[in-house]
């Protein structure tokens, strides 16, 4: 079962009791106090796992404490200082303080480790409390407790290039064909129910991740069919893939406007992202595929543009005249292997100017 939103109550290690004890020995009467200090509580630790990529281990347990300090000892011995207790989720995990809606962490790097709770401190023992007036003192300090919150850990794939669409219009395929992802394929809507990243490999030192999202519905943004669990995850991505079957029963500009819409619905800067268009299927019926595109493309304003040295069929590639139009759009077939290498070396253009105007002050 893939879980992308989970709520668990987290808290860190209590801090060990000081000591009370007093000096023992043969021939040495009235001992002073020699109570040692209790050890430090664990810290509660959050750290970004590559090998991790659902939230799903945290299903069964809703409860994290970190172990406890031990209590110090005789001779002025100080008690064990408890070990941290580190919590592995997958990049692109954050956690939101439920009860005040805060954002706490935002982790995204591989590697990373980040405290949450810190652990409480020990307990001072007797030996700490000695003076000229109290030379027996007969009491410690007890540990400082732990901290304790309830957090939701919110999981949102991180991905370069996000492919969006509606149920079986060829998503899966395309990510299996590009990467290596093995996304279940299957000729019925709803098949992808989980959100799967490839790495597209363009040359020995160049490569992109790609994210399937499961298909979107119609009100997806107000929360119908599985929208709302999985729009969150097309936040991460640089680059938006819009994918509209050719030969599908639903005409073009229909698919095109759904889409369109609920992302605007969902986030208007995600709306705002740079997408392509690629057009599915279409060596299913080539002629009516050929028809429908360029009578979508007309009324969407498009014209043919100068990259057409991406292509490798008659079909023509399309540039946008305006903001808020795809850069470009292009015919293919996952199966056939049609068009997939000016597909893959559009993207990556994309992805490197993406990545370049991210880096810059």
């Amino acid at each position: 079962m893939f879980i992308d939103s989970v709520e668990i109550t987290v808290a860190s290690g209590k801090g060990g009791p000081g000591c009370v004890a007093f000096r023992r020995e043969k021939f040495i009467t009235q001992g002073g106090p020699e109570g040692g200090d209790g050890g430090r509580g664990g810290d509660l630790i959050f750290e970004v796992d590559n090998n991790t990529d659902t939230l799903s281990h945290y299903r069964g347990n809703k409860s994290y404490r970190a172990p406890n300090g031990r209590p110090g000892g005789s001779k002025n011995m100080t008690g064990k200082s408890a070990e941290p207790l580190v919590l592995k989720v997958p990049p692109g995990t954050q956690v939101w303080d439920i009860d005040s809606e805060e954002l706490l962490l935002d982790l995204t790097e591989a590697g990373r480790r980040e405290r949450l709770l810190k652990g409480g401190k020990g307990g001072l023992g007797n030996s700490h409390f000695k003076s000229s007036t109290n030379q027996r003192p007969t009491y410690a300090q007890p540990g400082e407790p732990g901290e304790q919150r309830r957090v939701r850990l919110e999981l949102k794939s991180i991905a370069d290039v996000g492919l969006v669409g509606f149920p079986n219009v060829g998503k899966s395929t395309l990510i299996s064909t590009l990467s290596h992802a093995k996304p279940r394929v299957a000729d019925y809507e709803f098949t992808t129910l989980t959100p799967a990243l490839g790495v597209v490999n363009v040359s020995e030192y160049s490569s992109f991740v790609m994210a399937d999202i499961p298909g979107i519905l119609d009100g997806a943004s107000q929360g119908r069919g599985l929208g709302l669990e999985f729009l969150r995850h097309i936040e991460r991505t640089r680059i938006l893939l819009f994918v509209l079957d050719a030969v599908s029963y639903r005409p073009l500009k229909e698919q095109y406007m759904a889409l369109k819409e609920e992302l605007a619905c969902y986030s208007a800067e995600l709306a705002a992202r740079p997408y392509g268009i690629v057009f599915t299927r279409v060596d299913a019926d080539p002629a009516e595929a050929k028809a429908r595109m360029e009578g979508f493309l007309g009324e969407q304003g498009l014209t043919p543009s100068a990259t057409e040295r991406f292509l490798e069929c008659e079909l023509p590639l399309y540039a946008p005249k305006e903001a808020q139009q795809p850069v470009f759009a292009l015919p293919i077939s996952a199966v056939a292997g049609f068009n997939l290498k000016p597909l893959v070396y559009a993207l990556e253009a994309l992805v490197v100017q993406e990545r370049r105007d991210a880096d810059r002050p």
